[in-house]
């Protein structure tokens, strides 16, 4: 039997022991009050909708008044005369509601879609670049939110100097979250919860960065090596001296663990690396001498203090680095002077030195039937680097006759 719903009345009404107690309002037809054995009252409406039975619930006494969910009711009830299901309301709402940070998070976190470093990556980007947006519903992103942020990066970057490189790569960050969030969340009737992409307003914008030349030159490498043996024995020139003789990236030299390395055989491993291919790339006899006088209980090669367990910066030799040759270098040109001085100086094929930097050649012949993973064949080429650099270093010193390893 239908009953005034009111405070009062809610407030005594008792939890049953068993099923539920169902209180309808004689007022409002279609909006109760629902009580559980646990005590719960939670504010209902029922009715049909496009000739369709429903209940839908309102909300859990003590979240609405009974005043406020009376209105509620009122509302959802007259829509559903109208043919509007409100379930279909609280999905739009729903998807209208999600925010950039929980589309990145949803992102990031599918299953063996993304290198833990890469998942870094996005989340700095919209943790610092987009750290305003980050509680934002996505879909309030608008274009010119999106051309503002743009110049700022470019113009004035993180640290109040241009950063263009990073403004591009933000921006195509935020488009591939942006584009996800598309895909995975769709409006109450089925399309898409974006329907253009604010990010695509930069498409004729973005900034044309000309490829990174810098290197050390050949005339300095002797100098730059004696530098660095000067300082052998720390751990970050050694690091340095390291990517200087294999062109390995910053970051596959600095988290090197012994159980990847072969000093007998002379090679290392690098089981992850950032194009998926699992590469095993020889060592110079140099490079062999280097890592075992850094033999450690670490299991990392190259150990720190640091958080990681491995060193996460190299600061200090880098800037003695700008220093002999006169313009700053970052650790990515060591890379850049491993390959210029392979192909340049040394002579050797440039798919040679593509393989050891695990470049893997885009050629069908080549990627079909050269051996793009256990690279020892290929330790006579770093060999010659590695000669080089030495060779180089002994005329820096002063001397007229270089000798030749056997």
């Amino acid at each position: 039997m239908p009953v005034k719903l009111t405070k009062t009345l809610i407030d005594k009404t008792p939890a049953p022991a068993s099923g539920e107690t169902i209180l309808w309002d004689e007022t409002v037809r279609g909006y109760g009050l629902r009580v559980t054995p646990a005590g719960r009252k939670t504010f209902f409406v029922a009715g049909r909708v496009r000739g369709r039975s429903l209940q839908f619930t309102i909300g859990a006494y003590g979240t609405y008044t009974e005043h406020l969910a009376r209105a509620r009711a009122q509302s959802l009830l007259q829509g559903m005369r109208e043919g509007i299901d409100p379930r279909d309301v609280r999905r739009n709402d729903e998807a209208m509601a999600v925010t950039l940070g929980e589309v990145m998070e949803s992102y990031v976190s599918r299953p063996g879609k993304l290198k833990a470093s890469s998942a870094a990556e996005i989340r700095r980007h919209v943790e610092r670049i987009f750290a305003a947006w980050k509680d934002r519903p996505i879909v309030n992103i608008t274009e010119n939110d999106v051309r503002k942020r743009y110049a700022e990066m470019a113009s004035k970057g993180l640290m109040g100097r241009p950063a263009p490189g990073q403004a591009n790569l933000s921006a195509v960050t935020l488009r591939a979250l942006v584009n996800y969030a598309a895909r995975q969340y769709k409006r109450s009737d089925g399309s898409p919860l974006i329907q253009h992409n604010p990010v695509n307003a930069l498409r004729d914008h973005f900034i044309q960065l000309k490829p990174r030349t810098r290197d050390i030159p050949s005339n300095k490498v002797g100098a730059v090596w004696n530098m660095l043996r000067e300082q052998h024995g720390m751990v970050n020139f050694d690091l340095v001296s390291f990517l200087l003789l294999t062109g390995a990236r910053f970051n596959e030299g600095a988290s090197l663990t012994w159980d990847n390395v072969d000093l007998n055989e002379g090679w290392f491993h690098l089981p992850d690396p950032k194009n998926d291919n699992p590469v095993w790339i020889p060592l110079s006899l140099q490079a062999i001498d280097l890592l075992k006088s850094r033999r450690t209980n670490s299991k990392f090669v190259f150990a720190s203090r640091s958080r990681k367990g491995h060193l996460t910066e190299a600061l200090a030799p880098l800037a003695q680095i700008s220093k002999i040759v006169g313009y700053h270098l970052s650790a990515h040109d060591l890379r850049r002077t491993f390959v210029s001085v392979g192909v340049a100086t040394c002579g050797i094929d440039l798919h040679k030195i593509e393989l050891l930097t695990n470049h893997v050649p885009k050629g069908v012949t080549a990627r079909h039937y050269l051996q793009t993973q256990r690279l020892q064949y290929l330790q006579p080429e770093v060999q010659r680097i590695a000669d080089f650099i030495e060779g180089q270093a002994a005329i820096a010193s002063g001397a007229n006759v270089v000798p030749l390893r056997a």
